[in-house]
């Protein structure tokens, strides 16, 4: 896995970018009660907004980590929005994307460098 500074962590799978935010992101935002995800098949480039989160705390904004094109998302947080507190890191995956510039990887941090980063 990699991790931004932004909180959000990107794992490959089958030739695409899996994406998600951190256990400590998600408690930092508190009960997540809404989430709203993008359209598959739309172009993406990094820093987009691509996700909203409503929780009981706030309301934030997932941005796209890279340039690329989402391919999927993961339709069960709309019905089942506190997966993310549930399980950040798994099964509450935001959205997949094929990445169009794999140099853009080179910036994130790993799992080491994030924790020192949250520290």
């Amino acid at each position: 896995m990699k991790f931004t500074e932004e909180h959000e962590w990107l794992r490959e799978e089958d030739g695409e970018m899996v994406v998600g935010i951190t256990i400590h992101a998600a408690e930092q935002l508190g009960d997540v009660v809404f989430v709203e995800l993008p359209d598959e098949g739309i172009t993406v480039s990094k820093d987009d907004e691509v996700v909203v989160i409503e929780s009981v705390k706030a309301a934030s904004d997932i941005l796209a980590p890279v340039d690329g094109v989402i391919t999927e998302v993961n339709s069960a947080l709309t019905d089942n929005p506190g997966m993310v507190n549930d399980d950040p890191q798994g099964e509450a995956w935001f959205f997949k994307m094929k990445i169009s510039d794999p140099e853009q990887m080179a910036d994130f941090m790993d799992e080491a460098a994030y924790q020192k980063f949250i520290g």
